[in-house]
């Protein structure tokens, strides 16, 4: 998600933030704290509530000598669950061999994300390590504390005399006892109103290099599950007709065709569409296909994203309607520039594309409660919407927080969209039928949600000296806020996710004005992995390294020479230019290109290697990554997040585009909607940059350099800026 959600505070909470209460579970230890950051009717839950659902703990001990950790951020791959595990077991001195985490719900005064006020729960925005940084460890801290308690008195020695480590509680005259064997007796122990934390030279699991994830087995075995692999009995499978044009509503249909063959169990109409229900998802597909709609098109999207871009390029050139930030005089600042460099950027529809296709289960359970499975990326919100389309209300709504294969964004949709397909569904079959709603790849890339398509009018001026001393970014494109629940955060027509990115530079520049003209069209937009900049990084970033060559400098030379008030900014690239070698000669036919930027408080360089040939014009062989996310928790981790957002951001920058004509999307699987290949991801090295600041997230900031430092490194090559996306599809005439 955005910047404006994300960015990052330092959570730091007073000494009567922490714990509310350990209670027995199943004879076990539950311990949980309460943030006092959250609206004023969740500060005042009582102990007594609190306790009432063990799904309001962080660290549960059973019996069996498991430690449960409830998440409170959802795992889709970014490895959230393993760093919340890292900040609990730094403190609890557990074995990993004892771990498992699931994924919380249910009260927000637990679980509501603290980077944004801790009002709600939700996962996004590279938030999950800032949010979870200071609770998850005092958990672990007090979980221990507890069974050091417990051992003291049930062996009637001093708790100072106590040693915890690899889950066994020790005294020197030999005794010694599980964790789980001392569980039940701790729960009954006296709560610490405070709990110290270790200091950073005693850490051990923090920072390791040689700590690996701990669920990578169950990944690479098909032991973990996803909910594409559910299976219960009785479970039925539901797939589903949306309109072909968005804003197209349901006339009328006929499902006789369908119904009458062998397996079909029912065709139900929904909010968005049609589910067409069957005993499993090859008999449903062909069901769907039997299935007659007539649809009224008369509020539907009729425009392609030739007209549409046509249409931004236009309104590019006007006044912007609103102004996100005006420093300085920029128009007497152009009036005596010595050079001008000015042009349109066009960034196209991106859609999220990840592995799992969207989908979710549903149950109506005879005495009226709910069960839903899913990716909870936004529990509190799914919570509520089961109920409403359910007809009860959320505290009968009981959520399975499912592992997701990728989201990017995606399953952060407002308004709940399969979720209240699977529950309608549900309750369309009645009580005790459950099933499972699941969207074929067509339907994600058909009628989904997508990065929107965005112009850039820019102009920047050069004085005498080669100094930057006005850039002025038009910026139009659709609002992911507009119209959702978080419009109210839309302030003076500004919405923060699209100008993300421009308004917040870090470059010495006098005079700089950025404007918006938000555009009305019925395509459904969402946030997209790093949101607004995953094109304003791209604008500015290449436009940095024109006006460096128009003034004669090198391009790092030029960039460092504008940070000097932002210390992390220029330590980030000093790093990924020096590892890179930017000052030694490379071989013939070889170029380099660099970019900087930074994303919901992290700070990500990339320096590239491109060679031109003639089979796609030119060939990544090097990336060059360097990262400032503050303290890394889990250094390996932080890598192949890197790693990803470069994969992942690579591909959208040279090959991929969505496209409509005539309101219809042109692409529907990845035979015409093309992600990066496996061969052709470069070398990545990554280099993080020592910190003892507040942790922030990388499952997005990797992503907004690398397209900027790839047209860097062709600018390098050719003399030229490509400026209409995606790379390849644009390339032609660029010739060295």
């Amino acid at each position: 998600m955005s910047q404006f959600l994300s960015k990052h505070t330092a959570v730091r909470p007073t000494r009567r933030w922490f714990l509310v209460g350990a209670g027995v579970t199943t004879g076990g230890l539950a311990v949980g704290y309460r943030p006092v950051l959250a609206a004023p009717d969740i500060a005042q839950t009582t102990p007594a509530k609190v306790q009432a659902n063990p799904f309001q703990t962080y660290v549960e001990i059973t019996k069996e000598n498991r430690i449960i950790i409830h998440s409170s951020q959802f795992e889709m791959g970014q490895g959230s669950y393993f760093g919340i595990a890292t900040l609990v077991m730094e403190e609890l001195d557990g074995d990993w061999a004892q771990v498992d985490v699931v994924g919380g719900y249910g009260n927000t005064a637990f679980y509501g994300n603290l980077a944004w006020g801790g009002a709600a729960q939700a996962t996004g925005g590279s938030t999950s390590m800032g949010s979870s940084w200071e609770r998850y460890r005092k958990a672990g801290a007090a979980a221990r504390a507890l069974l050091v308690a417990a051992a003291a008195q049930r062996w009637d020695v001093p708790a100072g005399e106590i040693k915890v480590a690899s889950g066994v509680v020790s005294h020197a005259s030999g005794m010694q006892a599980r964790y789980g064997d001392l569980a039940e007796a701790a729960a009954g122990m006296p709560v610490p109103d405070d709990v110290p934390l270790k200091p950073r030279d005693k850490w051990a699991q923090i920072g390791s290099d040689s700590l690996k994830r701990y669920d990578s087995a169950g990944k690479t075995n098909g032991a973990q599950t996803y909910t594409i692999d559910l299976m219960m009995e009785g479970l039925q499978t539901a797939v589903m007709i949306h309109p072909p044009k968005f804003g197209a509503e349901i006339e009328s249909f006929d499902a006789t065709k369908a119904k009458a063959l062998d397996g079909i169990v029912d065709v139900v109409q929904t909010p968005r569409g049609i589910a067409v229900v069957g005993r499993d998802t090859w008999t449903a597909l062909k069901g769907r296909d039997l299935v007659e709609v007539t649809w009224n098109e008369e509020k539907a999207e009729e425009r392609g994203t030739a007209e549409i871009m046509a249409e931004y390029n236009k309104a590019a050139d006007d006044l912007g309607a609103a102004t996100a930030r005006d420093d300085g005089n920029t128009p007497a600042a152009f009036a005596s520039a010595e050079k001008i460099i000015e042009g349109h950027y066009e960034f196209p529809y991106l859609v999220h594309a990840s592995i799992e296709p969207l989908n979710a289960a549903a149950r109506i359970n005879e005495d009226g409660t709910i069960d839903v499975w899913g990716g909870h990326q936004m529990p509190d919100l799914y919570q509520a919407a089961a109920a409403q389309v359910g007809g009860t209300t959320p505290d009968k709504v009981r959520l399975h927080v499912m592992k997701t294969g990728g989201s990017f964004g995606r399953r952060a949709v407002l308004d709940a969209d399969v979720i209240i397909e699977a529950v309608s569904t549900a309750r369309a079959l009645g009580r005790g039928k459950p099933v499972k709603v699941q969207w074929t790849r067509e339907n994600d890339m058909r009628g989904g949600r997508y990065r929107p398509a965005y112009v850039h009018a820019v102009k920047a001026g050069l004085d005498k000296k080669g100094n930057v001393v006005a850039l002025h970014d038009h910026i139009v494109g659709q609002s992911v806020l507009g119209g959702s629940t978080s419009a109210a955060m839309i302030k003076n027509g500004i919405d923060p996710t699209s100008v993300e990115g421009a308004t917040n530079l870090p470059y010495a520049i006098p005079n700089l004005k950025v404007e918006l003209t938000t555009t009305d069209v019925n395509i459904p937009v969402l946030w997209w992995r790093s949101v607004g900049s995953t094109h304003t990084a791209y604008a500015v970033e290449t436009l940095i390294d024109e006006l460096a060559a128009a003034a004669n400098r090198d391009p790092v030379d030029f960039r460092l020479s504008m940070l000097g008030h932002h210390p992390r900014h220029a330590a980030v690239l000093k790093v990924a230019a020096e590892k890179a070698g930017w000052d030694k000669p490379l071989p013939e036919g070889r170029f380099r290109g660099v970019a900087l930027h930074e994303s919901l408080s992290t700070y990500v360089a990339d320096v590239v290697e491109i060679t031109l040939n003639d089979e796609n014009g030119f060939k990544v062989d090097r990336v060059v990554c360097a990262v400032d996310c503050g303290t890394a928790i889990n250094p390996d981790q932080i890598r192949a997040q890197m790693e990803g957002g470069i994969g992942f951001g690579l591909g959208a920058i040279l090959q991929e585009e969505l496209t409509l004509k005539g309101g219809v999307v042109d692409q529907e699987n990845y035979d015409t909607y093309t992600p990066l290949r496996i061969e052709q991801m470069p070398r990545v090295e990554v280099h993080i940059v020592p910190s003892e600041e507040p942790p922030t997230g990388v499952g997005e900031p990797g992503v907004p350099p690398i397209g900027p430092a790839i047209a860097n490194a062709l600018r390098a090559a050719t003399g030229k800026t490509i400026r209409k996306l995606p790379i390849i599809k644009n390339m032609s005439g660029m010739t060295p």
